[in-house]
């Protein structure tokens, strides 16, 4: 994972003490501390643990949002803390300074593309019911898949009472005893792809979600996070507003 330290005269700038510049000068005059120590230009920080002072005053960390994209390993459960002691994705972003959370979930034995924030407004955006941002999956079932199986997910199935909607699936792969098909749902009710499957009598193998909006999980390393860019965050914003 990246190192989170960052340059002193970053940090003082980017909470609001003074410019790049300004901020060297105050550090080459003596007149900023790291935990007590008279701090030298050129030294870095950790704004999670170190105590930075500027002519005797506290400087407090300003709150930026924080937009990760982590690549969720199957046997993780999408939770910051389990009372239960089982795996948590908090333990795979533990070096993020800011406290995030998950933006929905992803069932322990399913892997893929979760979102974690700590932008409340983004994230309720993105999970509000009415705004049906797309969440593309690569799902492995058994044995077969009828033509009759596949129309069911884009007719909707019945689950708990009320029908789902409309999906888009499309097999990707097709070998004796199994298929990989690609699903885009609309929704996020509680395990809802195995739970559709399990309706039509399809076994999940496995289960990875490869996408949500447009925004694509790629190549990023199983465990690993990356910050999205600023033009997936607007994708991802305008997405939900959008719908």
């Amino acid at each position: 994972m990246a190192d989170k330290k960052v340059r002193l005269q970053k940090f003082l700038a980017e909470n609001g003490v003074a410019s790049r510049r300004k901020s060297e000068e105050l550090i080459a005059a003596g007149k900023v501390r790291v935990n007590g120590r008279v701090a030298a230009v050129g030294d870095q920080i950790d704004p999670r643990e170190d105590k930075v002072t500027v002519a005797g005053k506290k400087i407090i960390p300003q709150k930026t949002n924080v937009y990760i994209m982590l690549h969720k390993p199957r046997g993780y459960v999408t939770t910051m803390h389990d009372e239960m002691g089982r795996k948590c994705v908090a333990e795979l972003v533990k070096d993020v300074p800011q406290r995030v959370y998950p933006v929905g979930r992803l069932d322990r034995e399913s892997e893929g593309l979760l979102l974690l924030t700590n932008d409340g407004e983004f994230a309720n955006a993105l999970m509000h019911p009415s705004h049906h941002v797309p969440k593309t999956y690569r799902v492995t079932v058994r044995p077969d898949v009828s033509k009759a199986q596949l129309a069911a997910f884009q007719n909707g199935i019945v689950l708990d009472g009320e029908t789902t909607l409309p999906a888009e699936v499309r097999v990707l792969e097709r070998q004796e005893g199994r298929v990989v098909l690609e699903i885009v749902i609309f929704e996020g009710r509680n395990r809802q792809i195995r739970r559709m499957c399990e309706a039509l009598g399809l076994e999940v193998a496995r289960l990875k979600r490869t996408k949500i909006g447009s925004v694509k999980l790629g190549m990023l390393k199983v465990g690993e996070y990356r910050d999205l860019t600023e033009q997936e965050v607007h994708t991802l914003s305008a997405a939900a507003q959008r719908t």
